[in-house]
């Protein structure tokens, strides 16, 4: 993220009602400084924590980069575990206690509100850790982050670590305990609950779980978390939860870096219900589905997706809820094409389902349709002219399909329309012609609109939907021809029926 980006995601943060907003690692680049300040001079609300290791230099910097915030926090690490003190620092335990010690004092002097982390304090056997934890609120650190940096613990022994810390340390009392876990093992929410349960009052996380590596322990994930078992952890936090979706939406707009459709709580799918018998469960009582409300986190409603795993009851529900009211034989109708299309793509939209209620219950004022469309066969390229293949039925002759062969040079679509007009003797010629896409995805079915004018001011209008444009573009025709045949013979019922009869005339 740019300086910008920063500044816009930090305001969001404070609407949503974090605590802490960590704006970054000062002596890193100036980038990063001038990011840090920023935050601090414009941002009110959270506390504005600036990372440095246990190095003067470092905690210099990240003074300066704070010195203008509502509220500043020196977060200082140096690492703990064996592998780390001995392949990394070279340093012995008896060091890092020392450096780790004048770090907290130094930042003390010009900080009241110090943090320190031994990193990898998963990996860091617990007898030092309590030994290293007590040191540095001695110091006066007023926070202390057990990290699981590389993801390595689960949350029995995670808790295990938080409570020998609770029963081990002198004065843990003065110092929060926080905790930050990342996912390389998808236990990051796990170990953060699980250290919640155990005494920690600060979890360290990040919006759609962002972070090195697998990631960080998702923000949306643990506060919602908190909020819907709050039975079991009886505890709260200050979030803001209907600005979850936004705030993840916002992320990832400015990141590049979408969420999964299936992540928990802010994911595409996580209140979308497929399935036939959630889908019934839904409509009758929606906690037999959901644990929360969509509204809690954001979300604007529950999805019932309708796909090939969808039943009667949802098709039936999502047409009455856009104003399709149909009977039960057209519900039937309308479901068994709905089946067919539906193998096709993956997921239907409203504007699907409009079109094939429209197919049903029909839009020519109760006429029968004159033509159907029986059979379509589409070839175009560069080289030569388009050839189109096609059957109609007539449903006022029955019997009487006609069949025609149209070659054309200007590509399948106009031959397409040659071949409705050769049939039907509606002269397509002046029709205007709006092809789209009824919603974005692959597997999106494509819906074709054709108007034509007439000398009048009446616009006749044509329809189709299918996977296929060619194919949607030739429904379209066959529907607008019939829509003309159909107010043809409107106008001609209405002459019979309005004609003097001889009869009544006076000589």
């Amino acid at each position: 993220m740019n300086l910008s980006e920063k500044l816009e995601m930090a305001h969001a943060l404070s609407d949503l009602g974090v605590d802490v907003i960590e704006a970054g690692f000062p002596i890193a680049s100036p980038g990063d400084f001038e990011a840090v300040r920023e935050v601090a001079r414009q941002v009110r609300g959270p506390i504005i924590a600036a990372l440095a290791r246990c190095r003067e230099q470092d905690i210099e910097r990240a003074l300066e980069a704070v010195s203008e915030a509502e509220r500043a926090r020196i977060h200082v690490f140096l690492a703990t575990s064996g592998i780390h003190l001995e392949f990394k620092l070279k340093m012995t335990k008896e060091d890092a206690i020392r450096q780790a010690v004048a770090s907290v004092k130094h930042a003390k002097q010009y900080c009241p509100d110090v943090e320190f982390s031994p990193e990898d304090a998963a990996r860091t056997d617990d007898e030092f850790l309590a030994e290293i934890v007590t040191a540095v609120i001695e110091a006066g650190a007023t926070t202390v982050n057990i990290p699981d940096t590389v993801g390595y613990s689960t949350p029995r022994e995670f808790a295990h670590k938080i409570h020998y810390l609770r029963d081990h340390v002198p004065g843990i009392e003065k110092a929060v305990i926080s905790v930050h876990c990342h996912d390389d093992l998808g236990q990051a929410v796990a170990n953060s609950a699980a250290a919640v349960e155990a005494g920690a009052g600060q979890v360290e996380c990040t919006i759609n779980g962002i972070g090195e590596r697998a990631g960080n322990c998702s923000l949306e994930e643990i506060v919602m978390l908190l909020k819907v078992r709050q039975d079991l952890f009886n505890c709260t936090t200050g979030i803001n939860t209907p600005l979850l979706v936004p705030t993840s939406r916002r992320l990832a707009q400015i990141t590049g870096v979408r969420v999964s459709r299936n992540k928990a709580i802010v994911g595409q799918n996580a209140f979308a219900h497929e399935a036939g018998i959630h889908q019934d469960g839904m409509l009758k009582e929606p906690t037999t589905y959901e644990i929360m409300r969509p509204e809690e986190v954001g979300a604007l409603k529950s999805d019932l997706v309708l796909g090939k795993h969808s039943g009667r009851a949802a098709l039936g529900d999502r047409l009455k809820s856009m104003g399709i009211n149909v009977s039960e034989a057209q519900l039937t109708a309308i479901f068994e094409k709905f089946k067919l299309v539906a193998d096709q793509k993956k997921e239907l939209t409203d504007e699907d389902l409009i079109a094939m209620a429209r197919e049903v219950v029909g839009t020519n004022g109760g006429i029968s349709h004159a033509w159907e469309l029986t059979f379509l066969e589409a070839v175009s390229g560069t080289e030569k002219p388009a050839k189109v293949r096609m059957t109609i039925h007539s449903n006022e002759e029955p019997g009487a399909d006609m069949t025609i062969n149209v070659h054309a040079g200007d590509g399948a679509i106009d031959a397409v329309m040659l071949a409705v007009q050769e049939i039907t003797g509606i002269d397509l010629s002046g029709a205007m012609h709006d092809p789209a896409s009824v919603a974005p995805g692959g597997d999106a079915l494509s819906r074709y609109i054709i108007e034509l004018p007439t000398d009048d001011g009446r616009i006749f209008r044509g329809r189709g939907v299918s996977t296929d444009t060619v194919h949607a573009a030739a429904l379209a025709a066959v529907s607008l021809a019939n829509a003309i045949i159909a107010d043809r013979k409107r106008r001609e019922e209405q002459l019979k029926t309005s004609k003097p009869s001889h009869d009544n005339v006076i000589p």
